[in-house]
């Protein structure tokens, strides 16, 4: 179902897009988030493992800025991995008034133990793409995301 709305061509052709990508995006992020509750984690959790066991330690508005999570929202999402002891806050060597955020060994077993089945399931819904639609659906989904932080 595209949008209702009645504006220009352009107007209707960019509400429809998004109305697409959003839903797209939504079905997904909700299959994905309904996989990691059956591992205890949100996706933002597994954002935060995920990065910190690629990337290593980072402060949070590092981690904040690779998942797209907000300042507030990434505090509560390490307080409550740091509860879970997934993940230990440790002061700054040069900065003692900082904390840098390190995935602790429970972290690194949750996120190796979650990760193969995520990526094997992230994968299966994007079967329906052949290797140019991937590529295609990648370039472009690049050019609204770049445009949109400038």
């Amino acid at each position: 179902m595209g949008s209702n709305f009645k504006g220009s061509k352009k107007e209707i052709e960019a509400l429809n897009s998004y109305i697409k990508l959003i839903r797209s995006a939504e079905s997904l992020s909700s299959k994905i988030n309904l996989e990691l509750s059956e591992y205890g984690l949100t996706e933002s959790q597994f954002g935060v493992l995920d990065a910190l066991l690629h990337l290593g330690p980072m402060k949070h508005k590092e981690i904040g800025k690779k998942i797209l999570k907000s300042g507030g929202n990434i505090t509560m999402v390490i307080n409550n991995l740091e509860r879970r002891e997934l993940v230990q806050r440790k002061r700054g060597e040069t900065d003692k008034r900082q904390f840098i955020i390190h995935l602790t060994s429970k972290g690194k077993n949750k996120i190796l133990e979650t990760l193969p089945h995520i990526s094997k399931s992230i994968k299966k819904h994007f079967e329906i793409l052949n290797k140019e639609e991937k590529k295609e659906l990648q370039r472009l989904c690049k050019i609204v995301g770049l445009q949109i932080r400038n």
